[in-house]
Formats: structure tokens, C-alpha cells, sequence
């Protein structure tokens, strides 16, 4: 692949550069980047900050109002000419850069893995036989050589998420766009899109990758954070987020280990391992008894039970084989497993969207068999989808969030209680008149949530639900479920982040359509399931994963803390008073 790395010329310049929505709503404001051949750019910023924006502007598929921009060697917008567009410019630049979205099947077109790759060569006229040599070596690259053959339809997220990067490699781009390629992976799948940058950036291509993950970050030659539409930092990972206080108020946080570091009042840093040898270092440290919530009294109503449910959606193979869960009223419950697990199938069974092959779904003492039974459901089940944007299409938020409501026969004044509330409850109040298809992509999911609060369902199902949510949105969201659930709604809800399943009074692990395990969080996330989660493509709470690598080190055992609370708590109560660890709260003080 040619590789511009040997040159100082910019990949992408943007100078003074302004992008305003038909709305008037700013999207970019006067901002001004280089991006170097070889540099690897990460982006942060909370929903709404102008991050997929900016990615637009650098992958040429917008042009902005005002300023100057520079991509791939093409002076391609101009402000102060009287054509500010060149739109043949524009064309050659794009045949230089690439862009993965977020979601991987908005970009594959075709079943055949091998003939996605070659569709972007072919639409730019390369030989045929340049054509196979660079689908042999994409594949190869993003370790899919075995699938070629394969329908990518049939393929894992992280496997289509694979193709989508082979398909904008073979472009040969200086400069490709990662727009938050994990967000909706599981752990092995964001691992596996990591390492594939990581080569990637190895080989000296340019890369700018968008992200919600504050870890992924760390391995950025340099990071800029957006602010409503202006850069707020820009510096080196570490130069970053040493702005602690900052970093909070723009809706982020700092990484895993300078949390734990500055919480222990140890010096600031970013890297686990040099965390690691300071606490191993500190003298001795003995494992306080850490308590996890979990299904503290459990009850005999069910409001929820799967019995054996198989489901397939062709003769090829299971979606679900022999799935059982049963979950108490006013419980939370999480469900992991990874991509392909049938995590999602089981989630449309349990809404009585789908009928089960064999096996049976009782909800609310109903079985879910038979149609005319499924009506009698309406209005007690919310269900959330993983892509909530499929669920928004009116005009404004406060009709959208305004439709369920309505379909219930409510009248005027309640519908507009319910909904005046649960805007309220996402923080969506005051954009009752914005356009919902205008809203971030973590907003759109927060509006398509409040629609399903407004019905006041007494089950909350949730697929994926802080997929795409900034740090502080999720922080929220998971203050709105707990808030929910505090009201005796129950809560189902489907994630790939192991923090909130540790929060979830029950966790069912899914395999291979198939039950693994289940129970409270402390018993599901402990140091002997760690190896049996790993091959299913799972992991441990980043707490407990610390611990256990701090036991590895040679310190007692500190319990299954699953929170960074818990594992404070463990490190800060040793057996003599003058070995205790300080401790630092979120205001940098003491106690």
C-alpha cells in the first residue's frame, strides 16, 4: 500500500473552518487541526459535541460554511472564493479516504465477504487483478481470510465491523475514519478492532478514530477533545487527561487507572501497569471483605420467565437453543454474552415481538403463545431497541415521545404529564420543539427512551441501551433505570459493558445460543469464571480485573470488588493504621 508517511504535507487541514445544520444549530465553530501522515487522531467529546460532524468534514462527505480545507493534497473548500466548493477537488480527494461507521451493516452491501471488500476498487476503476491482490491482502490483515467466502449478513458484529475496514483498506486511503467502530461490540470485538488499528497504525497509516471508550484513547498519538462544535483540549493522552476537572465537566472521564490513582491519593497516571507496581510496592495491603448487591430477597412472582426457548431463523442453525431465565418483579436483571449469542432474539421473544419455536415466554402470569393474548400485553412491556433511531419519525421530540402515550387512549393533559416527565427524566426538556432526526446520535436514544417512559410500563426491556451514550450520558442513564426501578418497574436489559451488568441484580450469561451461567453479580464475575467468560468473548468488571491482577503480584486477595468503590474500600483497610492508603474523593480531597 503507498503510504504518505514519508511526507510533512498534512493528510487534512481544516482551518477557521464553521459547519451550521439547516436548524442554525452550530456543529463545528472556527475550528483549525493538521492531521500528519502516519498520526494516529483520537476524538472525544460528549453526544451532540460535533465529533461525527467533524469525521464528515475530514472524510469529505460535507462541506462547511465558512473557513479553508485541505484533503489528501487538494485544496478542496475555500470560503473566500466565489465558489467555496470544488467539487472536482472534492471528488479526488475522496478516492484518498476511507470512513468505517459505527454501525457495520450501513456499509456492506453485498453476501459475499470477498466481493464487499472489492466493491470500493471497483467503483474506482482499479484493475481486476490489482483488485484480488488487495481483497487477499485486506482479509488479511483484519485476520478474515478464512471468511471470504462467507455472507457477511451471517458474520458477527465484530466480524462485519472486520469486513467494513478490509472493504475501505482496499481504497488504499491516506487517511481512513474510525467512527465509533466498538461501540455496539462486545469485549472481544472491540479488542479485536483495537489490534487492527494498532497494525494499521504500525504500517504507517493515517488514522482518526471517534470514541465513547476513554481506554482506547490512551493509545492516540494525540487527542483532541470537542466542545459544542470548538476544540476544548488537544494535547497527548496523558497532557489530556491530566485536566481532570475538565475532563468531567465536558461529560467525559479519565481513564481507569488515573481514577484509581487519584482516588488512592497515589501520583496521577494513566497506565495500569505502573499503577499496578506502585500499589505492589506500597507495603502490605490486606484484602478488606468487599459486599456486591445482589438479588437480596428473592421473590416466587415471576413477572417474567423463558422455559426452554429454542428459536431459529432458518434451518441452518439455532438462535436460541433450550434458553431459560426467570426474573422477579422489581428486579434488574442484565443479559451478556457476545455478539451472536442471541442476546437480542431472546430480548424479542421476551417482548412477545417473535413466538418461540418450542418453549414458552409468560409475562405477567400471560403466555405469549397466542396472539390475542400478546394485545393484553400492550402498554405494560417498554422495549428499547439497539438502534433507537429506527424508532423515532415525527417531526419533533415532543411528538414522537407523545405517540405511545396517545395509542393508549390517554387524555390530552396526561399525555403531556407523562411526556413532560419523562423528558425530564433523560434530560431532554426544553427540546420539545427540535427535530429528533437533529439530535446526537446519544440523544436520539435518549428521546426513543423517554417515548417508551412515557407509556409507564411496568417492564423496561433494554437492548444495548448506553451503546453510543458519552460517559456522562451514561453515568445518567444509569441514574434514570435505577430511579425506574426504585418505582417497582423491572428491568431487563441486554449490554456488553460489564459495569452495568455488575450493577444488575441477576446476570444470565448467553453462549452460543445457549444458557452458560447466571446468578448475582458477585457469583457470575469472580476470579474462577474469568477464564470460562474469556472464551465466550466476555471479561470481568475492570475493578475486579485489577484486583485479581494485584493478586497475581504477590497481595492477598481483596475479595470480587465490582465497582471502584469496592475496590478502594479493599486497598484503604489494612490490618496496622500506618500502612493505610490515603484515599481521594472525586474534589481531590482527603478523607
Amino acid at each position: 500500500m503507498t503510504s504518505p508517511a514519508n511526507s510533512n504535507k498534512p493528510v487534512a487541514s481544516l482551518s477557521h473552518v464553521t459547519l451550521s445544520y439547516d436548524s442554525g444549530n452550530q456543529a463545528l465553530v472556527d475550528v483549525s487541526l493538521s492531521i500528519r501522515p502516519g498520526e494516529h487522531v483520537c476524538v472525544l467529546g460528549a453526544n451532540g459535541s460535533g465529533k461525527s460532524t467533524l469525521a464528515s468534514v475530514v472524510c469529505g462527505l460535507l462541506a462547511p460554511d465558512e473557513g479553508q480545507v485541505f484533503l489528501a493534497g487538494e485544496h478542496v473548500f475555500d470560503a473566500t472564493r466565489p465558489a467555496p466548493v470544488d467539487y472536482d477537488a472534492y471528488g479526488r480527494a475522496r478516492r484518498n479516504l476511507g470512513l468505517v461507521f459505527q454501525n457495520p451493516d450501513d456499509q456492506i452491501v453485498t453476501t459475499v465477504v470477498e466481493e464487499d471488500v472489492a466493491f470500493g476498487p471497483e467503483n474506482l476503476g482499479v484493475p481486476s487483478r490489482q483488485i484480488g491482490v488487495r481483497v487477499e491482502r485486506e482479509l488479511r490483515r483484519v485476520a478474515m481470510t478464512d471468511y471470504a467466502k462467507a455472507d457477511p449478513t451471517r458474520l458477527s458484529g465484530g466480524q462485519k465491523q472486520r469486513v467494513a475496514i478490509a472493504g475501505a483498506l482496499a481504497m488504499e486511503p491516506q487517511l481512513i475514519v474510525f467512527d465509533e467502530p466498538g461501540s455496539l461490540l462486545d469485549v472481544r470485538g472491540r479488542s479485536a478492532i483495537m489490534r487492527v488499528m494498532g497494525r494499521l497504525h504500525d504500517d504507517g497509516i493515517t488514522i482518526v478514530h471517534i470514541t465513547h471508550f476513554m481506554e482506547e484513547a490512551l493509545q492516540a498519538d494525540r487527542v483532541i477533545v470537542l466542545e459544542q462544535g470548538r476544540i476544548a483540549l488537544e494535547g497527548t493522552p496523558v497532557e489530556v487527561f491530566s485536566h481532570t476537572q475538565q475532563i468531567r465537566s465536558l461529560g467525559l472521564e479519565e481513564p481507569f487507572a488515573a481514577r484509581l490513582s487519584r482516588k488512592l491519593g497515589l501520583p496521577w497516571t494513566c497506565d495500569e501497569d505502573e499503577l499496578l507496581q506502585r500499589i505492589a510496592r506500597g507495603g502490605p495491603v490486606r484484602g478488606g471483605r468487599t459486599q456486591e448487591r445482589g438479588l437480596a430477597t428473592p421473590s416466587a412472582e415471576h413477572v417474567l420467565e423463558a422455559i426452554g426457548v429454542s428459536y431459529s431463523y432458518d434451518q441452518s442453525r439455532h438462535a436460541l437453543d433450550e434458553v431459560s431465565l426467570a426474573v422477579d418483579k422489581g428486579s434488574s436483571v442484565a443479559i451478556v454474552g457476545q455478539t451472536g449469542s442471541g442476546k437480542s432474539t431472546l430480548l424479542r421473544l421476551l417482548c412477545a415481538l417473535e413466538e418461540p419455536d418450542s418453549g414458552s415466554v409468560v409475562v405477567n402470569g400471560t403466555n405469549t403463545r397466542r396472539k390475542r393474548d400478546r394485545r393484553r400485553l400492550q402498554g405494560t412491556i417498554g422495549y428499547v431497541m439497539q438502534h433507537p433511531e429506527r424508532q423515532l419519525f415525527a417531526e419533533t421530540v415532543l411528538s414522537d415521545v407523545a405517540f405511545g402515550p396517545k395509542n393508549l387512549g390517554l387524555s390530552h393533559d396526561e399525555v403531556q404529564r407523562r411526556c413532560t416527565h419523562a423528558l425530564e427524566l433523560v434530560g431532554l426538556a426544553g427540546l420539545e420543539d427540535a427535530s429528533p432526526f437533529e439530535l446526537s446520535g446519544g440523544r436520539q436514544r435518549l428521546c426513543a427512551i423517554a417515548g417508551i417512559l412515557a407509556m409507564e410500563p411496568s417492564l423496561l426491556i433494554l437492548d444495548e441501551p448506553t451503546a453510543g451514550l458519552d460517559p456522562r450520558g451514561r453515568r445518567e442513564l444509569r441514574h434514570i433505570l435505577e430511579s425506574i426501578r426504585e418505582r417497582g418497574v423491572t428491568i431487563v436489559q441486554v449490554t456488553h459493558n460489564m459495569e452495568d451488568a455488575a450493577r444488575a441484580d441477576w446476570v444470565v450469561v448467553l453462549d452460543q445460543a445457549r444458557n452458560l451461567m447466571e446468578g448475582a453479580p458477585s457469583a457470575v464475575f469472580c476470579r474462577q469464571t474469568a477464564r470460562t467468560l474469556a472464551q465466550a468473548g466476555l471479561g470481568l468488571p475492570a475493578s475486579l480485573a485489577f484486583a485479581n491482577r494485584l493478586e497475581d503480584a504477590g497481595l492477598p486477595p481483596l475479595g470480587s470488588p465490582l465497582t471502584m468503590s469496592a475496590l478502594v474500600e479493599a486497598l484503604t483497610a489494612p490490618e496496622d493504621a500506618a500502612s493505610r492508603l490515603v484515599v481521594v474523593d472525586d474534589a481531590g480531597r482527603r478523607r
